[in-house]
C-alpha cells in the first residue's frame, strides 16, 4: 500500500482494537475502492464483519484474502471459521488443516479443528487431541480447556470434564462457557446443589446468559420439579427468544405432563429456527408415538438420524414403534443399534425384554428386563414386564411383587394398579382387599387409567364405575379417536356382510362357543368373514372355525392397516368385536370406521366406554335390564333368552362314567363344586361358602386346580372361619374338554361368584347337568349366570341376596329330592331349552343384525332394538 493508504489502514486497525467496528469497516471500504485486492484488506474486512456475525460477508472478503495469501496461517483459520458458521464444516476442517500445515505451532487453528471435529463428526477423541495441542502451545487458553471439557462430558467422562473446565476457570474465572459446562457435568452426575450453584456463578459472570437459565431448567427437570422447569426454560427465552435449546428442553417437559400439543408447538418453534435439531424430531416422535400415530413417529425418528446417525434414544423411539407395528426383527436391530451406541440404556434393554415376551422367549424376556434394572432399578416399564411374563407363566406371586414395585415407583400407571389387584386376586390373597379395591375405584371416578376394564370386572359390581373405567381406558389407548373418526357409508349388497374380528378363533371360551353359530348363518341372506387378530392353535376346532365362514382372512400378522384393508375389501356391513378389553384384542382397529355398522359381542361383560367406536352391544333382558342402559355408550340390542350362545358340537361330553374315586372325592360327601378362576373369588363369596359348609354335615367344596400360593391360603381362610381345611379339594387337570364336562356329574351344586359370575364355566355345568345356584348382581358380569339359568328354564336359582344365595344352596343339598326333580328338569330341557338351540340363537342374531343393517340403510342412527322370541 501507498503511504496514505498504509496510514488509513493504521487508522482501521486501531479503531478494529478499540472495538469501534463501524468506524474501521468505514475506513477498508474506503480502502478498497481506491486500490483492489489488498490481501491486508481484504483479511480484516473479513475479520471485523466475523466479529460482528455477518458470515456470508466475511466469507467473501476472506476467501478474496485467501486467494491473494494462500500462506498466511491466520487468514486460512478465520476462512475456515466462516466456512464453519456457514455450516459447512467439511470446507471449514480442510482450511484449518492448511493453516496448521503453514503454521503447526498455532494454538488458534488446533482450538478451530478441534471444534468441527466434536460439533459435526463428533469425532470427540480426536477433537480432545486438538485441544491439547492448543495448551500445549499456548498453557493460557481457556477457552481450548472448555472445550475439551464439554468433549469429555459428550463421552460420559464426567470427573475428568470437571478438572478441565476448572482449569478453564483458573485461567478465565469470567468463562461463562466453562461455568456452563461444569454445571452440566455436574448434573449428569446428579449433584443437583453444586450444578445450581455452578449455574448461578454463570449467570453472575453473565447476567443475560439464555444456556444457563436452560442448565437450571433441565437439573429441575431431572428433579421432577416441572414448574420450575418451564419457568427457567421461558427465563432462558425471554432473553433469547431464538434460542432452540430453550424450545427443545421446554417441548421435552410437556410432552413428559402429556401435554402433547404444547409439546408439539415448542418443538416445532424450535424447527423453525433451525431445521435440522435433532432432538426436537426426537420429540415429534415421542409426541407421535405416545398419540399413537405410529407412521407419523417412525418418520421423525428418522428424520433425527439422518441428522445424527449415532443418536440412541432416536433408535430407541424406532424400536419402540416397531415392536408396536408386531415388526419384531426389525424391533431387535434397532434396539441392538441402541446398545451398540450406549450399552447401558436401560430402556433398549426394556425393549428387547418387551419383543422377547411378545414372542413368548419368556426366559430371554426376564434376563433383558433384569439387565434393564440392573443399570435403572427405578424403571418401571421393567418390573410391569417382569409382571407380564410371570402372569404368562401362572406365577402370580411374582408377578404382583413386579407390579406392586412397579406402583410404588409411579401410582399413576396405565394399568397397572389394576394388574397388581387381579395378581393379588388370583393368590386369593385379600389383605386389606377391600381398602386396595376402594382406592382403585376413587382413581378410576378421577379419570384415571389405573386399571384395564377388565381387570375391574372381578373388584366391583358397580356398573357406573365400570363405564368409567372404560371410558377413560380408550382415551388413553386411542389418545387421537376423534381426530380419525368419519361417517357411516351406506353400502348396498345382495346378501349382508357381516366380519368377526377375534384372537381366539381356537381352544378358547369364545371358540368353543360360536363355532355352530357361525356355521348356522344363512347362506342366501348372509356373508360372513373372519379377521382372526391371534394364533393358530392347529386344533381340530381350528380347522372347523375356518370352514364355517364365507372367508377366513389369518390376521395374526398384519399390521392395522393390512387388516384394516382386508376389512375394507370385503365391503363388510357389520363388523363384530369378539375381544372388547380382553387379552390380544386391537382396539386401534376400530378407531378409523372400519364398517357402517361396529357391534360389540360376547367376548368383554361390559361396555368398550366409546359410542364412537361401537354402536351396538348384543345382550338380553336380564344381563343387561332397561335401567342399566345408561351405563352403556353402545345402543342395546336384546335377544330372547340368553345373549350367549352354546355350540354343542365342540363340547361332547365323556360317554365313560366318571368315577368320584378317581378325583379325591367320597361317595358320602356332598359336593359344592366351583371351577372359576381363583381371581373370581373374594371373601365375601367364600364366607358364604363356608357358611354353607358349616350348615351341611359331609359337605365339602370341589374348586378348580389354583396355585399352591392360592391354595394355602384359601385353606388359612377357611380354618380361620371355622372350617375344617380338608374341606376344600382341589381338581387335578384332565385331558380334555369332554372329560371335564363329564366330571361336573360328580358334584352335587355348582356355586356361582359374584361380582364376576361364572359365564362359559356356568354354561359347561348346565349342560353337563349340573345345577348352578347363582347370586345376581347389578353389572352385566355379574348377572350372567341369571341369564343362563333363565334360558334354560331354572330361574328359581337366581338369588337376589347373599343370605338367599346361602339359604337356596342349603336347602337344595339338604332336600335330595328337590335337587333331584331340578336336575331331571334340567336333564329335560336340553331338548327343548333355547340355551341349547344354536340353530335358534343364530337366527335371532341375524334378525338383530338385519334391524341394524335397515336403519343404517333408511339413514337413521342406531337405536335399541328388541328381538322378539318368534323364529
Amino acid at each position: 500500500m501507498a503511504g496514505e493508504l498504509q496510514t488509513k489502514f493504521r487508522r482501521a486497525v486501531e479503531a478494529f482494537h478499540a472495538h469501534d467496528l463501524v468506524k474501521a469497516e468505514r475506513i477498508l471500504q474506503q480502502i478498497a475502492k481506491s486500490a483492489r485486492n489488498i490481501f491486508e484488506v481484504e483479511h480484516l474486512l473479513g475479520v471485523v464483519m466475523l466479529v460482528q456475525g455477518r458470515f456470508a460477508e466475511a466469507e467473501m472478503h476472506l476467501r478474496v484474502a485467501v486467494a491473494l495469501n494462500g500462506s498466511s496461517d491466520e487468514a486460512l483459520s478465520n476462512y475456515g471459521y466462516a466456512l464453519k458458521a456457514l455450516n459447512r464444516p467439511q470446507e471449514a476442517l480442510a482450511y484449518f488443516t492448511r493453516a496448521l500445515a503453514v503454521n503447526p505451532r498455532n494454538p488458534l487453528s488446533y482450538h478451530n479443528r478441534g471444534t468441527i471435529l466434536a460439533e459435526f463428526a463428533r469425532s470427540y477423541g480426536e477433537a480432545i487431541e486438538q485441544f491439547d495441542k492448543a495448551t500445549f502451545y499456548n498453557p493460557n487458553f481457556a477457552d481450548a480447556y472448555a472445550s475439551k471439557g464439554g468433549c469429555l462430558e459428550k463421552l460420559r467422562r464426567y470427573e475428568d470434564a470437571l478438572v478441565a473446565y476448572d482449569k478453564a476457570l483458573s485461567i478465565r474465572p469470567d468463562l461463562e462457557t466453562a461455568w456452563l459446562g461444569r454445571g452440566n457435568a455436574l448434573r449428569n452426575l446428579r449433584r443437583y446443589d453444586d450444578a445450581f450453584t455452578t449455574y448461578d456463578k454463570a449467570l453472575s459472570a453473565k447476567p443475560d446468559f439464555p444456556s444457563a437459565w436452560v442448565g437450571r431448567g433441565e437439573v429441575f427437570t431431572d428433579l421432577k420439579r416441572h414448574d420450575e422447569a418451564l419457568a427457567a426454560y421461558d427465563k432462558a427465552i425471554s432473553i433469547k427468544p431464538e434460542l432452540e435449546s430453550a424450545w427443545v428442553a421446554r417441548g421435552h417437559v410437556l410432552w413428559s405432563l402429556k401435554r402433547y400439543d404444547e409439546a408439539s408447538a415448542a418443538y416445532d418453534k424450535a424447527l423453525s429456527i433451525k431445521s435440522g435439531l435433532e432432538n426436537a424430531w426426537l420429540g415429534r416422535g415421542n409426541v407421535s408415538f405416545d398419540l399413537k400415530r405410529l407412521n407419523e413417529a417412525l418418520a421423525a425418528y428418522d428424520r433425527a438420524l439422518s441428522i445424527r446417525p449415532d443418536l440412541a434414544e432416536a433408535w430407541l423411539g424406532r424400536g419402540n414403534v416397531l415392536t408396536e407395528l408386531k415388526r419384531r426383527d426389525d424391533a431387535l436391530a434397532a434396539y441392538g443399534r441402541v446398545l451398540s451406541i450406549k450399552p447401558d440404556l436401560a430402556e433398549a434393554w426394556l425393549g428387547r425384554g418387551n419383543v422377547a415376551w411378545g414372542l413368548k422367549r419368556y426366559e430371554e424376556a426376564l434376563a433383558a428386563y433384569d439387565k434393564a434394572l440392573a443399570i435403572k432399578a427405578d424403571i418401571e416399564g421393567a418390573w410391569i414386564g417382569r409382571g407380564n411374563v410371570f402372569t404368562e407363566l401362572g406365577r402370580h406371586d411374582e408377578a404382583f411383587i413386579a407390579f406392586d414395585k412397579a406402583v410404588s415407583i409411579r401410582p399413576d400407571l396405565e394399568g397397572i394398579e389394576g394388574l397388581r389387584l387381579l395378581a393379588k386376586m388370583n393368590l386369593c390373597n385379600w389383605d386389606n382387599l377391600d381398602e386396595e379395591i376402594g382406592q382403585l375405584t376413587a382413581t378410576v371416578r378421577l379419570g384415571k387409567a389405573n386399571s384395564s376394564p377388565f381387570a375391574l370386572l372381578s373388584l366391583t359390581d358397580s356398573p357406573d364405575d365400570q363405564l368409567s373405567c372404560a371410558r377413560t381406558w380408550v382415551r388413553a389407548k386411542l389418545p387421537h379417536l376423534s381426530e380419525t373418526r368419519s361417517g357411516g357409508e351406506i353400502r348396498r349388497h345382495d346378501k349382508i356382510r357381516v366380519g368377526y374380528v377375534s384372537p381366539d378363533f381356537r381352544k378358547h371360551p369364545v371358540g368353543y362357543l360360536t363355532a355352530e353359530i357361525f356355521e348356522s348363518h344363512d347362506p342366501d341372506r348372509f356373508e360372513t368373514y373372519a379377521f382372526s387378530i391371534g394364533p393358530d392353535d392347529n386344533s381340530d376346532l381350528r380347522r372347523r372355525l375356518e370352514k364355517s365362514f364365507h372367508r377366513f382372512v389369518d390376521c395374526e400378522h398384519k399390521l392395522d392397516g393390512e387388516v384394516l384393508k382386508a376389512i375394507d375389501d370385503a365391503q363388510i356391513d357389520i363388523l363384530v368385536d369378539l375381544a372388547g378389553h380382553t387379552h390380544n384384542a386391537r382396539l386401534s382397529l376400530f378407531a378409523s370406521s372400519p364398517a357402517p355398522i361396529v357391534v360389540n359381542y360376547l367376548g368383554f361383560a361390559g361396555t368398550l366406554g366409546s359410542r364412537e367406536l361401537f354402536h351396538y352391544i348384543i345382550a338380553d333382558h336380564i344381563v343387561l335390564p332397561d335401567q342399566n342402559s345408561q351405563f352403556f355408550d353402545e345402543k342395546v340390542v336384546r335377544l330372547p333368552g340368553s345373549f350367549m350362545p352354546r355350540d354343542n358340537h365342540v363340547a361332547t361330553i365323556d360317554d365313560a362314567a366318571p368315577n368320584r374315586a378317581d378325583h379325591d372325592l367320597r361317595q358320602e360327601w356332598t359336593v359344592f363344586c366351583c371351577f372359576n378362576n381363583a381371581y373370581k373369588i373374594n371373601p365375601a363369596v367364600f364366607g358364604s361358602w363356608m357358611n354353607i359348609l358349616k350348615s351341611v354335615d359331609q359337605s365339602v367344596l370341589w374348586l378348580s386346580d389354583v396355585g399352591e400360593i392360592a391354595k394355602s391360603n384359601l385353606r388359612k381362610e377357611a380354618k380361620g372361619r371355622g372350617v375344617d381345611p380338608d374341606r376344600l379339594v382341589f381338581a387335578r387337570r384332565v385331558a380334555s374338554s369332554s372329560e371335564h364336562l363329564a366330571r361336573h356329574r360328580l358334584a352335587d351344586l355348582f356355586l356361582d361368584t359374584l361380582p364376576y359370575n361364572a359365564h362359559t364355566t356356568a354354561s359347561d355345568a348346565l349342560w353337563a347337568g349340573l345345577p348352578v345356584v347363582t347370586h345376581s348382581g347389578n353389572s352385566f358380569a355379574g348377572r350372567v349366570a341369571a341369564s343362563l339359568l333363565s334360558a334354560v328354564g331354572l330361574p328359581e336359582l337366581i338369588t337376589r341376596t347373599r343370605a338367599d344365595y346361602e339359604a337356596l344352596a342349603i336347602e337344595l343339598a339338604l332336600d335330595k329330592q328337590k335337587l333331584a326333580d331340578i336336575r331331571g328338569r334340567l336333564q329335560g330341557n336340553h331338548l327343548t331349552a333355547s340355551l341349547f338351540d344354536a340353530a335358534l340363537y343364530a337366527r335371532r342374531l341375524e334378525t338383530a343384525y338385519e334391524a341394524m343393517y335397515l336403519r343404517h340403510q333408511a339413514g337413521l342412527p342406531p337405536d335399541h332394538i328388541d328381538v322378539q322370541a318368534r323364529g
